[in-house]
Parts: C-alpha cells; sequence; structure tokens
C-alpha cells in the first residue's frame, strides 16, 4: 500500500514537473516575460508582440520537446519489455536509421521541410516493415533474432548517412548535422506528435499486465495464458510508430529513451500500468527543459538538444551502473 501510494505521489509531481516545465519554455527567450505574463499571453490578453511570441513561436516549440520526449520515453520503456534487455531504446531495431536515410535524402535534394518530415516518416516506417520481415524469416521470431536484424539494418543505413554527408555540399551538411543530433527548433507542427503519443498510451494501457507478465519471461506468460505472439507483434509495431512520430517532428535525440524508464522504474518500481504514463511525463518534461536550456544557455546560438540530452544522459546512466550494478 505505502509503494502504491508512493507511485502516485510521484505521478502527481511529474504531472506538475511537465506543467512548469512547458510554462518555463514559454517564459525563457530574448522577450522577456514574466509567469503572468505568460499565462495572459496565452489567453490573448498582452500586447500583440509578446502574445505572438509566445503562442507562435514558443508553444509550438514547447509542445514538440515534450511529444517528442513523451513518444521517446514511452517507445524505450516498451522496448526495454520486448527485448528483456535494459540497454533497448527506441532506436535499437533501426526505425531511426530508416528516418534518417528518409529525411537526409529529402535536404540533400533541397525538398521543402514538409517533404523532409514527409520522407523521415517514410524511412522509418519501411526500416520497421523490413526488420519485421527479416526478422521473421520462416516464422520463428525471437528477442536475439529481432534485435540482430535490427541492429544490422541500422547498420547498413548508418553507411548511407556518411555517404550522404560525404557527398553533399557545403551549404547543407548542417542542416543534416543538426538533424541528426537533434532540432526541435524547426518543429513547427508538433499537435499530430502529441496525438500520436496520446493515442499510443491509451493502446497500450489495456495491456500493462500482460506487459507485467511477459517482462519475467515468455514461458511464465505463456503459462499464464498470455497471446504472446500477438502481443509481441503489437508492441513492437506500436513502439516503431512512436519512435518514428518523435524522429519525424525533430530528429534524432538521444539518452531519452534509454535513461527515462530507468530512473522511472527506481522510482516506481516496475508495474507497467504506472511505469508507461510516468515514462511519458518525465521524457516530455527532460525534454522541454533541454531544449529551453540549449537554445538559452549561449544564445543567439542556438545548440541541438541531443547534444545536452547525451551530456546529461551519459553521467545518470554511469551513476546507475554503479549505484545498481544488478
Amino acid at each position: 500500500m505505502f509503494a502504491r501510494k508512493r507511485a502516485f505521489f510521484i505521478l502527481g509531481l511529474l504531472c506538475l514537473s511537465s506543467v512548469l516545465a512547458v510554462l518555463l519554455a514559454l517564459r525563457a527567450g530574448s522577450v522577456g516575460a514574466g509567469w503572468g505574463d505568460v499565462i495572459a499571453a496565452l489567453g490573448g490578453h498582452v500586447d500583440t508582440t509578446l502574445t505572438a511570441v509566445v503562442r507562435e513561436l514558443r508553444l509550438p516549440r514547447a509542445m514538440a520537446a515534450f511529444a517528442s520526449g513523451g513518444l521517446l520515453a514511452l517507445a524505450g520503456a516498451l522496448m526495454q519489455v520486448l527485448l528483456r534487455n535494459p540497454l533497448a531504446d527506441p532506436y535499437v531495431l533501426g526505425v531511426s536509421g530508416g528516418a534518417a536515410v528518409g529525411a537526409l535524402s529529402a535536404i540533400f535534394l533541397g525538398w521543402a521541410s514538409w517533404l523532409v518530415d514527409a520522407s523521415a516518416f517514410a524511412g522509418a516506417f519501411g526500416a520497421m516493415v523490413l526488420v519485421f520481415g527479416l526478422a521473421r524469416g520462416d516464422g520463428s521470431w525471437t528477442q536475439s533474432r529481432l534485435l540482430l536484424t535490427g541492429v544490422i539494418v541500422a547498420a547498413g543505413c548508418g553507411a548511407v548517412v556518411v555517404f550522404m554527408l560525404v557527398m553533399t555540399t557545403d551549404t547543407r551538411v548542417q542542416s543534416m548535422l543538426f538533424w541528426l543530433t537533434g532540432d526541435v527548433s524547426g518543429a513547427a507542427r508538433p499537435w499530430p506528435a502529441l496525438f500520436v503519443l496520446v493515442a499510443g498510451l491509451v493502446a497500450i494501457l489495456p495491456f500493462a499486465r500482460d506487459l507485467n507478465v511477459l517482462a519475467r519471461g515468455e514461458l511464465g506468460a505463456q503459462a499464464l495464458g498470455v497471446g504472446t505472439r500477438g502481443l509481441r507483434v503489437w508492441v513492437y509495431v506500436l513502439a516503431s510508430v512512436l519512435t518514428a512520430a518523435a524522429v519525424t517532428l525533430v530528429g534524432l535525440v538521444g539518452f531519452v529513451g534509454l535513461i527515462v524508464p530507468h530512473l522511472v522504474r527506481l522510482a516506481i518500481g516496475n508495474d507497467q500500468r504506472l511505469l508507461l504514463p510516468a515514462a511519458v511525463l518525465a521524457g516530455g518534461t527532460l525534454l522541454t527543459v533541454a531544449d529551453t536550456a540549449a537554445r538559452t544557455l549561449v544564445a543567439p546560438t542556438q545548440l541541438p538538444v541531443g547534444v545536452l540530452t547525451a551530456l546529461i544522459g551519459v553521467p545518470v546512466f554511469l551513476f546507475l551502473l554503479i549505484r545498481h550494478p544488478r
């Protein structure tokens, strides 16, 4: 009982942290604004300049960062259950590699930004279908086979990405590098990703009990009557779609999908009914705060948000390894 109360208390803290992180993102920037000014601007009750800055520039960016962080954290938590591997993250099965090939191909050809997004999603979907088809082979589908197939596909996509970086002109290299390291500055349409995030969480929560059983082993899950084959396919497809939506919106942001599920698991336990929504809130909060820091620390220069998440993620993960060696 105490553990459950503690978990709900942490969920409440995460909800509050999410709201504060978004409000901080709306407040921070070259155009100064107090907390009251931000609330008034959201309601359209202040001068047109501040209202335009908050509602048309900062709000879409903050929502994009929150949506992408939540998508990556949720996908990472699902991948760790699917593969029963604590090192699994949203990018481990090659979806991000396919998205990178699609996006960089569009940038290489000089296409419009919406075509870059469309190409990234198409590449991610293509990689998902390719990995799924190759991993099934003769019909068998194990964690090792799926993981190895994803790693090989990701390596092939990486080679294509390097080739395009070498062959492109200097004027487009920076855009490619920003996309590869994660960049929220160009995410002007966050609402589809937010819809995917909410829909994905709603779609997976009814299976949370089955995921709890699956996390302890496939044979045990089958003995308890869980349809493991269908559940694993559903988890793989959903995690891939979540990852595709995230990388299409902001590019390749590292460590969020790996670190956040571990931190949440340490805080509230491994019950997927609580872990999954907590991971969404924690991932969204982390990436929103990181993006706010990325655009304000060395202003007017903006850093790729993936640089900051890596700088945060590496020491945190090393600390977890030292503190919890098991």
